[in-house]
């Protein structure tokens, strides 16, 4: 994908230049065209970048993703109705491959490891590498936080993490795609993980859930206790709601930025239509695509730890 932005940072450089606006005849010239390479990898598409050996276009082709499959309008009370078109998209086929290499990797780390336990030895190569994060996401991150009889959401927390690492380290490879740095995503993953958050606390609090949302002080009066049940009941609402907004964000800018600053010091060659600086922003954009290994992986366990958290904190609100 970087490759394909780079072939077109390229045509922009030669197909405007500053010099060549401050020329007389200028004025009579039609107005060039300038060409956006940072909005277009970031942003989501119905046309995806496949390897090419056309070197003139920078060794990428674009192809045009299907359309006109099924799509359908639901009512909402509020904002009227919301059209729903199950056409593919690029970060949509970005999921479709982080889901397959899911199953591709997990299912054969385990099926490695369940061989190996057959024969008596313990698992070797990426079979171990899985099973040691696992293991201390497990041991480490979920437990500790879920709280006593925890096991349940330990399924649904690894897959979210390991989901969310594959997709963010999917957007570092060439051709590829960001799809945690689209917004509507990382809502879907804070949506499906408030859900899991709030029956958790259905389950373990049972008639005591409604306390985690209307604040009623036993220990005072009852005229303190109306006034304060009024100011902070709205607040305990409230902040249900800040917690997967604070996920949603948190993934989705982390991702996004990181993208951004690689393009925008790419760019600063062409801003400036000298290679002359180029060894500069090229050595500070290798030192921020280095960083990016580094924060799809904390991205994928902060996600974990948080939502870890959060549950913890729903089945223990009762003590």
């Amino acid at each position: 994908m970087k490759l394909g932005f780079l072939a077109l940072a390229f045509v922009a450089l030669f197909a405007s230049s500053p010099v060549a606006a401050q020329d007389a005849h200028a004025a009579a010239a039609p107005a060039e065209e300038k060409v956006d390479i940072i909005t277009p990898h970031i942003t989501d598409s119905r046309h995806m970048e496949v390897p090419s050996l056309n070197a003139a276009h920078g060794f990428a082709r674009e192809i045009t993703l299907p359309n006109g499959w099924p799509s359908f309008d639901i009512p909402l009370p509020i904002v009227g109705n919301f059209h729903v078109d199950t056409s593919p998209t690029k970060h949509v086929v970005m999921l479709w491959i982080v889901a397959v290499l899911l199953i591709v990797v997990l299912v054969g780390a385990a099926q490695s490891h369940k061989k190996r336990a057959a024969l008596g030895l313990p698992p070797k190569g990426l079979a171990g590498a899985i099973e040691a994060m696992i293991l201390y996401i497990r041991n480490e991150v979920i437990l500790p936080n879920v709280g006593h009889h925890g096991e349940g959401f330990v399924p649904y927390l690894l897959t979210l993490f390991f989901f969310i690492l594959f997709a963010n380290m999917l957007g570092l490879i060439p051709y590829m795609s960001t799809a945690t740095g689209n917004i509507s995503v990382t809502l879907t993953l804070a949506t499906m993980t408030f859900v899991v958050i709030e029956v958790a606390g259905m389950k373990a609090l049972g008639m005591g859930y409604i306390n985690t949302i209307i604040f009623w002080p036993k220990d005072m009066p009852l005229m303190m206790r109306i006034p304060m049940s009024m100011i902070l009941s709205p607040v305990e609402l409230i902040g249900k709601f800040t917690k997967p907004f604070a996920l949603t964000i948190r993934l989705f800018a982390n991702m996004t930025a990181g993208h951004i600053v690689v393009l925008a010091l790419v760019g600063l060659i062409f801003t400036f239509g000298s290679y002359a600086i180029a060894p500069a922003p090229v050595a500070m954009a290798v030192a921020i695509m280095l960083l990016e290994l580094m924060v799809a992986l904390l991205q994928a366990f902060i996600f974990t730890l948080l939502s870890s958290v959060f549950i913890g904190l729903v089945r223990e609100s009762h003590h």
